[in-house]
């Protein structure tokens, strides 16, 4: 289950031929997002098992998510905006009846991401299920 935004994106990376566009596309995504508050950069934001400094601050409003992040690393920040696509406005539930892999791999990063930053991906997602199943109770 994807959210209308991912499945647009999904359409978005068809249209790229070679994975240099989308590499170069998932980078435009990071640029495009509001930086995160340098108040929420904060020891319990931050992700482990990311090889760049990374942060989430993941939160439900109203019952649906809503998360923001920030990487050091370009390719990162974009990672984190392809996931706040395919996660954010979902509930509790939705978040975690989603495989972010086989979603993700829709958009062929799975093969195309080095091993630390696959890593780092699986970490950032473990993050916003963690999110989610707190939330369920």
């Amino acid at each position: 289950m994807a959210t209308p935004a991912f499945e647009e994106l999904v359409e978005d990376f068809e249209f790229l031929e070679d994975w240099e566009d989308r590499y170069r596309h998932v980078i435009d995504q990071g640029k495009a997002m509001d930086a995160l508050e340098e108040a929420l950069r904060v020891p319990a934001t931050k992700v482990d098992g990311c090889a760049s400094q990374v942060w989430l601050h993941a939160q439900f409003e109203k019952g649906k998510l809503h998360f923001d992040g920030a990487s050091d690393a370009m390719i990162v920040s974009g990672l984190i905006a392809v996931l706040r696509t395919l996660y954010n406005g979902l509930t509790p539930a939705e978040v975690l009846a989603v495989d972010a892999r086989a979603e993700m791999g829709r958009l062929g990063l799975n093969d195309h991401l080095s091993a630390q930053r696959s890593n780092g991906l699986t970490a950032m997602i473990e993050r916003v299920r963690e999110t989610a199943a707190a939330a369920v109770g």
